[in-house]
């Protein structure tokens, strides 16, 4: 696809559908987890990609920049990256291999990949920054980052939360994979906390939620916030971790499990007939 593809509302289902295959092919190649965790934000990486980025992974000077802080969904991106026409299929497919720029967690220096990210609770501290810069100089670009829920569990989250209210970042959006696990359990048995979009408002965020597997509530979600020019905002989705795989849907084991042939098979054949 050209870099510069906006997809309608059926073609970001059928993007959505795509990534996930080619997650779960990749993962099974590869020999490598995190499905679960990729899986799961499937549908906003196509919408981002699909429809609300503007001139992602270029060089001009006035794109959107898009930051993965639960960089171990980087399978996941990097198969939005593949859609977009900015990596190649041979480097898609070399993904964890040896001399490969594609590892675990994505890093710097790929096309549409601004920061290397993997250390959970920083890179909303990085988007502040940039964001920063940005409306310092007067740039209409935006910055959009995409934590997990349990990453929320990091102190480092709400000072850069603060910092971005102080400083009125508009040009700011957080994205929440809010799918209930973290890598050991169940959010709520780890570390409960519940309404997250009434802590992001109490933290002077405009917090919209959203079904995180709904394309059109999504781009609502953030086409709302588009018009919104008075501060940071954040999207809760709402998912399901394993999204689109009936024995991954909502266990804990997905977050790290790799795929036999029988299982990528099956989880395949899920995903066919769910698309």
């Amino acid at each position: 696809m050209a870099a510069d593809r906006t997809a309608t509302g059926d073609e970001i289902r059928g993007i959505a559908d795509t990534i996930r295959r080619w997650v779960v092919e990749q993962a099974h190649e590869s020999g490598v987890g995190h499905i679960g965790s990729a899986l799961s934000v499937a549908d906003v990486l196509a919408v981002l990609w699909g429809k609300i980025l503007q001139n992602p992974g270029t060089d001009d000077p006035e794109r959107d920049r898009f930051i993965l802080a639960k960089g171990h969904a980087a399978l996941a991106l990097y198969a939005a990256l593949r859609w977009k026409g900015l990596i190649d299929d041979e480097t898609f497919h070399s993904y964890c291999r040896d001399g490969s720029p594609l590892g675990v967690h994505p890093e710097h220096g790929i096309p549409g990949v601004e920061v290397s990210t993997g250390s959970l609770g920083q890179g909303l501290s990085v988007g502040c920054g940039i964001a920063y810069a940005l409306k310092r100089r007067g740039s209409k670009a935006r910055v959009f980052v995409l934590l997990s829920d349990a990453e929320c569990d990091e102190g480092q989250v709400w000072e850069a939360a603060m910092f971005a209210a102080h400083h009125r970042l508009d040009n700011l959006i957080a994205v929440i994979d809010d799918n209930g696990m973290q890598a050991f359990g169940k959010k709520r048995d780890v570390l409960a906390a519940p309404n997250l979009a009434q802590r992001w408002t109490a933290f002077g965020w405009l917090a919209r939620e959203a079904d995180g597997h709904d394309a059109t509530a999504l781009v609502r979600a953030f086409t709302t916030r588009i018009k919104h020019r008075e501060g940071p905002a954040v999207v809760v989705a709402e998912t399901v971790i394993g999204k689109g795989v009936s024995f991954m849907e909502d266990r804990v084991e997905w977050h790290y499990r790799n795929l036999s042939p029988k299982l990528a098979e099956d989880a395949l054949d899920d995903l066919r007939r769910a698309s």
